[in-house]
């Protein structure tokens, strides 16, 4: 049997299906189910019990993943030592990433990563749903806000603060709100997940906190989109300043009520746990904590945020 064989292994055990391994893995079904039989007759043993419904591990099984998983990881990780020894970064990155954020602002970065250390690749998802690292052929997500699942390790990139913004034809027609009270009259853009519409905006002013709802003609599950009806003149959104960063800089939008913000986030990037963090990971979760910081702080050169806010 192979090295290649026992990872084969460890996925069929982790999915408890042949076809969800060999999809995670990039094989054909016909390939996993080989190297399925390559081990079992290699151990004399049979590891898992197929029925047409389901499979699941035998006793021998039972016995033998743990400590497949013990010895796999234990390569990996000497492995890594000795790159890193060596001073070597390489390998993929399977990485998904939020649809605004991702093509407008982290793109670009990788690009210039991948550039300064050519032996690393890229494999990009970018969507705004919920990611499974289970399901998903992705080991890292980029995501706005602390995990809220437990069994997840990450890494914070930055503090991240969101603006109400709108542009300059949008306040001229309309005018320009003053007070989170004066938002119902206003057309707002909604960002909408999983059917839920985010029309309810929260509002904090010297430790008042206002929860106002508004009304609009336009709501998307891209965030790209809302950004893109913003700086077209549709309304008003409330985003991140990372997505809005280069539209705030270059004045296409302007900040609008910068003394009433909405709550602030966090950008985090995301992996399944602490086992799977490797060299290149580290490099990526470097290089955004500098280059995110290095576009805050010019927001905040500017006076579009408060740099108080990036602490």
């Amino acid at each position: 049997m192979l090295l290649e064989d026992l990872q084969v292994i460890l996925k069929v055990a982790e999915f408890r299906n042949i076809t969800a391994a060999a999809e995670n893995l990039d094989m054909q079904p016909a390939t996993a189910s080989a190297a399925v039989k390559r081990v079992e007759k290699a151990l004399g043993a049979e590891l898992f019990i197929r029925t047409t419904r389901h499979l699941r591990l035998s006793v021998a099984g039972e016995r033998y993943i743990p400590q497949c998983e013990q010895a796999m990881a234990m390569l990996e990780q000497a492995k890594q030592n000795m790159k890193e020894e060596l001073g070597v970064v390489d390998g993929e990155l399977r990485l998904t990433l939020s649809s605004d954020l991702g093509r407008n602002v982290i793109l670009p970065w990788l690009d210039e990563l991948m550039t300064t250390h050519p032996r690393l690749s890229l494999r990009a998802n970018i969507t705004d749903s919920n990611v499974d690292f289970y399901r998903d052929s992705v080991d890292m997500a980029l995501r706005y806000g602390f995990p809220d699942d437990a069994s997840l390790y990450g890494f914070k990139i930055c503090n991240v603060p969101r603006l109400l913004c709108a542009s300059q034809g949008y306040l001229s027609e309309n005018g320009t709100p003053q007070h989170p009270h004066d938002l119902p009259s206003h057309n707002g853009l909604f960002y909408q997940l999983h059917d839920v519409i985010h029309d309810v905006w929260d509002f904090a002013h010297h430790g008042t906190d206002y929860k106002i709802k508004l009304s609009g003609n336009r709501a998307s599950n891209d965030g790209e989109l809302v950004r893109r009806w913003c700086v077209a003149g549709h309304g008003l959104a409330a985003k991140s300043a990372l997505d809005m960063a280069d539209d705030l800089l270059s004045q296409r939008v302007i900040s609008v009520m910068p003394s009433y913000q909405p709550l602030p986030t966090e950008l985090w990037l995301v992996c399944p746990s602490r086992q799977s963090i490797t060299p290149a990971m580290r490099l990526l979760r470097d290089s955004l904590r500098d280059k995110t910081a290095s576009l805050l702080q010019q927001l905040a050169d500017k006076g579009i945020i408060d740099s108080s806010m990036l602490v």
